[in-house]
């Protein structure tokens, strides 16, 4: 995928609240610290996704047009203990909304750390996304940090845990997994046999 243009196109920070664009959108969902905007800007070859030594950094949904045509969605990371109870339900609430009621969103990336594996927030929103017939994607982030041995063994935990389902293996660090991703994007926004370009 060659990236023209990105742009920040708003924000939402309650239900509802998302920004009305004509784009098939493809949301980015994962724990705190699983290297979340570090996977969105090395997609979009910039540095357009806001990455923190601190967890918990996105707490709105963001919204970034890329090459005038997809929509790329960031959401709240979840799971991190600091934040406040009230703060955790209010991005849950915040979060759901939009995976429910969205009319262009096509698929979910769901981002884990490949020497951790998902847990059970991961769970739970692969259980969410298909109990919504929501199409969905995992990737897991920051296969770098494994040798090539340790990385075909956790592999093979991965698609255990998953159920069968082999996540596919990235890393921002070295662009592994990064050809394969976008091919997986445009093909969840396809529509009547037309990718996204």
């Amino acid at each position: 995928m060659k990236i023209s243009s990105v742009e920040f196109a708003g924000a939402a920070t309650q239900p509802g609240g998302a920004p009305r664009l004509p784009y098939p959108e493809i949301a980015f969902a994962g724990r705190s610290n699983v290297g979340k905007s570090s996977l969105i800007n090395k997609l979009l070859e910039r540095k357009i996704a806001r990455t923190s030594s601190t967890p918990g950094r996105t707490q709105q949904l963001n919204f970034f047009v890329v090459n005038d045509n997809l929509t790329f969605v960031d959401l709240p990371g979840y799971g991190y203990a600091k934040v406040s109870k009230q703060d955790r339900q209010h991005w849950r609430q915040l979060i759901e909304d939009y995976l429910v009621n969205a009319r262009n969103l096509r698929g979910v990336i769901i981002i884990v750390d490949a020497r951790r594996g998902p847990e059970a927030e991961e769970e739970a929103l692969c259980n969410f996304l298909t109990h919504h017939q929501r199409p969905f994607l995992i990737v897991a982030t920051k296969s770098d940090k494994l040798k090539r041995s340790e990385l075909e063994k956790q592999r093979k935990v991965l698609t255990d845990q998953l159920d069968g389902y082999e996540p596919l293996l990235f890393s921002a660090e070295n662009s592994v997994g990064k050809e394969e991703l976008w091919q997986a994007i445009e093909e969840l926004t396809a529509e009547n046999g037309k990718r996204v370009t």
